[in-house]
């Protein structure tokens, strides 16, 4: 009975994955405040010209510098694991199988992005990096990657996760990174929320318009984003391509495949690979699973919208609760953000990926349940995949139907364990966004066209 299936380091991917190659039509392009296509030299101010082009790119493959592959090569590729206990407790007829993508240095799939990200602004002679990070994922990852590559960082972490996840904020600053409590006073964009709101819990996207902000007014620094961006979704590919590889050294193939879904990089890095085999007529489910509290795929609208709070960014077109919304504090900080990757939310539109918003003690309970049979104890945000994935499972359970079912791991909660002990005294919540609340940050979208 194998439990884990290994790749050699020789398997490592080449190349990373476009799947706007494979959509029904174009993504709709970037705009301008004035309604029109944005040009490329506006996104020159904060990125390198190798990552614009991947932004805009239709090219199914993207070839992966040698040097951030022997990077790669530190932790990918990453083991497939069957999860025969988890099977096992839910007396389910259906094959669970995750990634585990926690066994990168900073315990989630974010270095992924963050070492060719970091790698190509070096390349273009940048010596400084900024940006925002919610549950601190993404903040340690860019983190390591500045470390590695010979590069300054500074983070803006969402300040409810900043006093929630102080550890990570720890692991930040011992890998050389400067980490500051957002909104901060250090920005315009910071003290604008902080003199309407002074306790604001903080959001990812005002934490966006502090680093954007930063990086445009200084020429050495450039910004990098973890998640919703194209060239992001195309460096995650490399989970989903190991999986198709491990999936079928085991001989099987997913019924269905699971992420959770913020903004949506690990749902796209694992369902990316798989939707090119469901764009050729293979059958295959790909399910985004997001927080009840933050329902951006399954209660926002498919508009334009700007990407941080105050209008930095371009306008992309995306599913989006508003871009002044503040969700609740919950403990899925990763999970925490209005809007969600152009190219999921284009998929989600034409029906081709479904999405599914879970309560957040459903969450904690899987996450429990799955650290008990399995071992690992899973970061906030996965157990929200998990969840969806023992939800089909006890389906199977009744129809005694035997699916196959992936779920990306992404990432593990060492450093979420209040989020636990505070589930395990019962003092947390189920919070389902208020539809007025949702309906009023709705009415502030920009008017397109």
């Amino acid at each position: 009975m194998t439990t884990k299936f290994l790749l050699p380091e020789s398997e490592l991917p080449t190349h990373w994955y476009n799947v706007v190659a494979d959509l029904p039509a174009p993504p709709p392009p970037p705009l301008g405040p004035d309604g029109k296509p944005v040009g490329l030299e506006a996104l020159a101010a904060i990125f390198p010209p190798a990552l614009i082009e991947q932004e805009v790119s239709a090219e199914r493959w993207i070839a992966i510098p040698e040097e951030i592959r022997e990077i790669y090569r530190l932790w990918r590729p990453s083991p497939l694991h069957r999860a025969h206990r988890l099977e096992q407790a839910l007396q389910t007829p259906a094959r669970i199988y995750y990634k585990n993508e926690s066994v990168s240095p900073a315990g989630s799939h974010k270095p992924n992005t963050s070492i060719p990200q970091a790698w190509y602004n070096r390349q273009a002679g940048i010596r400084r990096l900024t940006t925002e990070t919610g549950a601190g994922q993404w903040g340690c990852s860019l983190a390591l990657a500045g470390q590695l590559l010979g590069l300054e960082v500074r983070v803006y972490m969402v300040r409810v996760s900043y006093e929630q996840k102080p550890y990570r904020r720890s692991l930040m600053q011992t890998w050389g990174a400067e980490v500051f409590a957002s909104p901060t006073k250090l920005t315009n964009a910071g003290r604008q929320v902080l003199e309407k709101h002074p306790d604001t819990p903080g959001s990812l996207g005002i934490a966006i318009s502090e680093a954007v902000e930063e990086a445009a007014g200084r020429a050495d620094t450039n910004y990098a984003l973890g998640s919703v961006l194209n060239h992001v979704m195309h460096h995650q590919t490399i989970i989903g391509q190991e999986a198709k590889k491990q999936m079928a050294l085991a001989g099987d193939y997913p019924d269905v495949v699971f992420g959770c879904c913020g903004g949506g990089s690990n749902f796209a890095g694992i369902a990316f690979p798989f939707y090119a085999d469901k764009a050729a007529g293979k059958a295959v489910r790909l399910v985004a699973v997001e927080p009840s509290s933050c329902p951006t795929l399954t209660r926002g609208v498919y508009a334009y919208d700007y990407g941080d709070a105050t209008g930095l960014t371009p306008l992309l077109k995306m599913h989006t609760l508003g871009h002044d919304f503040v969700p609740p504090g919950i403990h899925a900080g990763g999970l925490r953000y209005h809007g969600a990757a152009p190219l999921v939310s284009q998929l989600v539109d034409a029906g081709l990926v479904e999405a599914l918003a879970i309560p957040q003690l459903e969450t904690f309970e899987a996450g429990v349940l799955f650290a008990r049979t399995e071992g690992i104890v899973p970061a906030p945000e996965s157990t929200h995949a998990i969840a969806a994935t023992i939800r089909e499972a006890k389906a199977c359970a009744k129809t005694g139907r035997p699916q196959v079912l992936l779920v990306n791991l992404s990432g593990h909660g060492h450093f979420d364990m209040s989020s636990y002990d505070r589930y395990f005294a019962g003092s947390l919540q189920n919070y389902d966004y208020p539809a007025e609340a949702i309906a009023e940050s709705l009415q502030h979208l920009p008017k397109v066209g």
